[in-house]
């Protein structure tokens, strides 16, 4: 595929450079709190989250998660992650380690060909033994009833392809490649496409979001965002993909605001988005639970 082709130079020739100046290991945020974690504004969801975080790179998956996990009151939601062809988990860096401080466990599968969505699953498996494990810092702190997933590009299809899977609460796919079948996912998505992307191109993600007709989805473009602006630093993404997740998988009403209800916050912001669409089913969600 003539979009593969494309991706694949760039995305592992930025891998080279990031493993080259950044090592895997623990990043630190702000020190953490005692309760359910919060954001510093309340609509400010792409600013660090009040979690420090550690990295824990695997065999399949690299976690990161909020580093005081093993003393945490309360379970954690997870988001699995898919990579874009060629690439792997260090290149989006910044974006998991920002929603590991927000208080997610994030499980990066650690494949440059994410496509088929194997490995992704692996992270929940893994996870659900790490949950169960007494010798494990994850002991009976990973939220299995709330798993969202994400990824970019090729990664953003296997998103999709990943949707089917009955533990999933929700998708959100950025730029998502086209090897994916909407139809089979079962929970509300948010589609994410870039302006100014010219390999995957916009149109090609308002596809998915037109067969997304029997689950509630929504379309955002980023105003001026290509295919590489979710790299390296996520830029405009992480606080829209932030505020989807903590609606999602821990029951923000003010994140919820944002996508649902008369007041739609992403719809009004015309500064950030080029276009906003949500379907019908998205439009009767009503803005508070």
């Amino acid at each position: 595929m003539l979009w593969r082709r494309n991706l694949l130079v760039p995305l592992a020739a930025l891998t080279l450079a990031l493993s080259a100046s950044v090592g895997a290991g623990t990043a630190s945020a702000a020190s953490a709190p005692a309760g359910a974690p919060t954001v510093t504004a309340s609509s400010d969801f792409g600013a660090p989250g009040p979690y420090a975080t550690a990295v824990e790179v695997g065999a399949v998956t690299t976690l990161y998660y909020p580093r005081d996990i093993a003393s945490s009151d309360r379970r954690h939601p997870v988001i699995v992650w898919g990579n874009g062809t060629g690439g792997v988990p260090l290149v989006y860096r910044d974006l998991l380690l920002h929603w590991a401080g927000q208080g997610f466990i994030v499980a990066a599968a650690n494949t440059p060909q994410s496509n088929l969505g194997i490995s992704m699953r692996a992270g929940i498996d893994m996870l659900t033994r790490r949950n169960a494990d007494p010798g494990s810092i994850f002991l009976n702190h990973v939220d299995l009833d709330h798993i969202g997933a994400s990824g970019h590009s090729q990664g953003g299809a296997a998103a999709i392809v990943v949707g089917a899977d009955p533990r999933i609460d929700t998708v959100l796919p950025i730029q998502p490649g086209p090897l994916a079948d909407i139809n089979a996912v079962h929970v509300p998505a948010l589609l994410l496409a870039g302006e100014k992307d010219s390999i995957v191109f916009p149109f090609l993600v308002k596809a998915f979001y037109d067969a997304a007709d029997h689950i509630p989805a929504l379309y955002g473009e980023l105003r001026g965002a290509d295919h590489f602006t979710v790299v390296g630093d996520p830029g405009p993404f992480a606080a829209p993909t932030t505020a989807w997740f903590r609606a999602h998988l821990m029951g923000d009403g003010t994140a919820r605001a944002q996508f649902f209800g008369p007041g739609c916050g992403i719809c009004t912001d015309t500064t950030t988005w080029s276009d906003v669409r949500r379907n019908s089913l998205a439009l009767s969600v009503p803005a508070t639970p």
